[in-house]
C-alpha cells in the first residue's frame, strides 16, 4: 500500500501539472483560438528592398522639433494634407472634423488667422488646387470631390472600372484639369487602414479622372498601401508612394515611356505618405521613420497577425518615431532629411518661401520650420 509520503508526492506532482496547464497551456489555447478567430491573413511582403538599411541622404537635420512652430494649435484637428495658393498667401488643409480650412500665412505665427471654409463631411485627406481656384479633394469616404471657389461641393466619382473606392487618399491636378489620385485600398476603409498594412497585400490603385469625359481610369493596380501623388513640373510624369514598401515610384504620362512604371526612390528612411513638388524638389512626408519595432512588424507576417489580435483587447505601445520630411531631386536623389526622434504622424509637407510646413493625421496643428535658421547639414 502506498505510504502517506508517496501519496503526498503524487498529489504535489498533480498540482504542479495542473498549474502548468493553467499557466501555459490555457493561455496558449486561448491565443490560438483568438488567432484563428481573426480573419486577417497576413502575407510576406515582396523582398524588393533592404529591410536592414535605408538609402544614403546627403544632409540631415535630426532635431527639427526644436525649431518648429505650432500654427493653429487646437484649431486644426488632423490637418492631413496641405495645398498653397501663392496669390492669396493661403494654405488649405482638410481636417478630421470634415472641414476644409484656410490658414492665412504670415511671417509670425501670432498673426495667422484660420477660417472654417467649406464643410465637406467625410474625412478629407489629399487636396490640390485646380483650375479657377477649384479645390480637388480626396475624401476617404466620399471619393473624389471638387469644391468650387464659391464653396459648392460636388462628387466627381467614387469608383473606377466598377470597383468602389475603399480609401481615396491623395491627389494632384494637371494644368488642363486631369486629376491623378490614389485609392489606398479597395478592401479596407479609413477606419480599417491599419488592417491593410497588417495584411500586406496589394489592394491599392493609381488612377486618373478626366472631367471632360467624366471618366475614371485605373493606371496602376496591385499597389501596397497606395499613397501620395505629385506631378513633375513639366507634367510629363508623376511620382506616387507605396507606404508599406517604403518606396516611391514614377509613372510616365508622356513620351516614349508613356504608361510605364519605373523606380524613383527606394529604401526610404521611413514610411512615405503625401508627396509634393515645390521649389524644384519633391518633398516626401515620412509618417514614421524605420524604427526597430516597425521593421519587425512589417517583415514578419506572424507578428502582424498577433498585433491584429492584440489590438482588439489592449492599447498597443507606440511604435512610430523619427518621422519627418525627405527632400529629393527630380531624379530621385535623396538630398536632405528633416526629422526628429519624437516626431511621428507626418503626413504632408510643402515649402513656401524659406519655410517648411508639415501636416499630420493626428496632431491638432500645422508645424512650420524656418529652413534658413534650421537647415539640414552634411553629416
Amino acid at each position: 500500500m502506498p505510504t502517506a509520503k508517496a501519496s503526498a508526492i503524487r498529489q504535489t506532482s498533480s498540482s504542479l501539472w495542473a498549474a502548468l496547464i493553467v499557466i501555459v497551456v490555457g493561455p496558449t489555447v486561448v491565443a490560438v483560438l483568438l488567432h484563428a478567430a481573426d480573419e486577417l491573413d497576413p502575407v510576406q511582403l515582396p523582398d524588393q528592398h533592404s529591410w536592414f538599411s535605408s538609402l544614403a541622404v546627403l544632409s540631415r537635420n535630426n532635431h527639427i522639433l526644436k525649431g518648429s512652430e505650432r500654427l493653429g494649435d487646437g484649431l486644426l484637428p488632423g490637418p492631413e494634407d496641405l495645398a498653397f495658393d501663392a496669390e492669396a498667401d493661403v494654405l488649405y488643409t482638410g481636417c478630421g472634423d470634415g472641414w476644409i480650412k484656410r490658414v492665412m500665412v504670415a511671417e509670425a505665427a501670432e498673426t495667422m488667422s484660420i477660417e472654417n471654409w467649406v464643410h465637406v463631411g467625410g474625412r478629407p485627406l489629399g487636396i490640390a488646387l485646380g483650375a479657377d481656384k477649384q479645390l480637388i479633394v480626396a475624401d476617404a469616404y466620399k471619393g473624389l470631390l471638387r469644391v468650387t471657389i464659391d464653396g459648392e461641393v460636388n462628387v466627381l466619382t467614387d469608383e473606377a472600372e466598377g470597383v468602389k473606392f475603399g480609401l481615396t487618399n491623395c491627389v494632384d491636378v494637371t494644368s488642363n484639369g486631369v486629376i491623378y489620385f490614389t485609392d489606398t485600398s479597395y478592401k479596407y476603409n479609413f477606419n480599417e487602414f491599419r488592417r491593410d498594412a497588417l495584411e500586406g497585400r496589394p489592394h491599392g490603385r493609381l488612377m486618373s479622372y478626366d472631367p471632360s469625359i467624366n471618366q475614371a481610369q485605373v493606371l496602376v493596380r496591385n499597389l501596397y498601401f497606395a499613397n501620395g501623388v505629385a506631378l513633375s513640373p513639366q507634367q510629363d510624369f508623376l511620382v506616387f508612394c507605396e507606404t508599406t514598401m517604403r518606396r516611391c515610384r514614377k509613372y510616365n504620362i508622356q513620351g516614349e515611356k508613356k504608361g510605364l512604371v519605373e523606380d524613383f526612390v527606394d529604401n526610404l528612411p521611413g514610411f512615405p505618405d503625401n508627396i509634393h513638388y515645390c521649389d524644384g524638389h519633391f518633398w516626401i512626408a515620412l509618417v514614421s521613420g524605420r524604427t526597430f519595432s516597425l521593421h519587425v512588424f512589417m517583415k514578419y507576417p506572424f507578428v502582424r497577425k498577433a498585433l491584429a489580435v492584440l489590438e482588439k483587447f489592449v492599447k498597443l505601445p507606440k511604435m512610430e518615431g523619427h518621422g519627418g520630411v525627405l527632400c529629393a531631386s527630380l531624379e530621385g536623389q535623396a538630398l536632405a532629411l528633416y526629422s526628429d526622434p519624437a516626431l511621428y504622424s507626418v503626413t504632408s509637407a510643402i515649402k513656401v518661401g524659406t519655410h517648411l510646413y508639415y501636416g499630420s493625421l493626428t496632431k491638432g496643428h500645422i508645424s512650420r520650420l524656418d529652413l534658413t535658421q534650421h537647415p539640414a547639414r552634411t553629416m
